[in-house]
Parts: C-alpha cells; sequence; structure tokens
C-alpha cells in the first residue's frame, strides 16, 4: 500500500496505530476467551487455561511481544495509541474479574490483576528472552494464585 493510501484512511501515525490496537482487542480478547472456553465451564480452570493462547504468539515467526505494551510504551499519554491500549486492558480486566468472582475468589479484582500481570509479563518476558518457556512458569502461577485466592477461609473458633 501507498504511503498516499494509507494517509487517506488514517490522518495521522498515530490513528493509525489506534485502529491497529482496536482490531487487535478484538482477535486477542477472542483468543483468550477461546483458551480459556477450550478447558470447560468451569470457570477457575478457565482463568488457568486462557494462559495456553500465549503460546500462539511465539510460534509467530520471530517473537515480538505484546502490541499493547509496546504501544504503551511508545505512544504519548494523551494518543489515540495509547487511549486504544487503556481501553483493552481495562476490558480484559473486566473478564478475568468476572471469571475471578465466578471462580469463587474472595477478592475478584485481586485475582483478576495477579492474572493480568502475569499475562503482560509472559509476553514482555517473551519478547525479552524469546523463550516460550515464560508462558508455562506464567500458567504454573496463575493456577497457585487462583488456588490461593479461591481456598476456603477458615475461621479461628
Amino acid at each position: 500500500m501507498a504511503k498516499s493510501t494509507l494517509y487517506a484512511h488514517f490522518r495521522t501515525k498515530d490513528d493509525l496505530i489506534a485502529a491497529y490496537l482496536r482490531r487487535t482487542d478484538e482477535s486477542w480478547m477472542g483468543r483468550l476467551r477461546e483458551a480459556a472456553d477450550a478447558t470447560g465451564s468451569d470457570p477457575a480452570e478457565q482463568l488457568v487455561g486462557l494462559f495456553d493462547a500465549l503460546p500462539a504468539s511465539f510460534d509467530r515467526h520471530g517473537f515480538f511481544g505484546c502490541p499493547f505494551v509496546s504501544a504503551a510504551v511508545e505512544a504519548e499519554l494523551d494518543s489515540k495509541a495509547h487511549a486504544a491500549t487503556v481501553a483493552h486492558t481495562r476490558r480484559r480486566q473486566e473478564w478475568l474479574t468476572g471469571l475471578a468472582g465466578a471462580a469463587g475468589a474472595a477478592r475478584p479484582a485481586a485475582l483478576a490483576a495477579h492474572c493480568g500481570l502475569l499475562i503482560d509479563g509472559a509476553l514482555a518476558a517473551g519478547r525479552l528472552l524469546q523463550d516460550r518457556a515464560v508462558v508455562d512458569a506464567a500458567k504454573a502461577s496463575a493456577r497457585a494464585a487462583v488456588l490461593a485466592h479461591t481456598a476456603p477461609t477458615t475461621t479461628a473458633a
């Protein structure tokens, strides 16, 4: 595509990046949901199973990390690209919070935050190290977090 054609559709580079991120949000959330759903109907297992979506990112020729993290690092705070990144993260966290609540977490937002950090950390470390073993470590940590957040509490008598 010629540069003039590109700018006929997108007035600025920020507009182009924001449009890409919005489209990627749909695709990425779809892959996370598919991986979660593949584990069955148990929300606790879905929170762990969603990490199965990450290895596909590593299977492409050259892993470039998370486009949302990359955009957040590069974009100005008042840009459309940054806003698209924030919108994606909020949307993902709302979904994770819903799963965490359905899984019986005492503090669903805290478990969702933990899982979100593990997703972002696995993608960032994967970019840095070019090693998909980080996904296995993140998934194991997610399982431990789910167990810790959904364990029955005991009260002293």
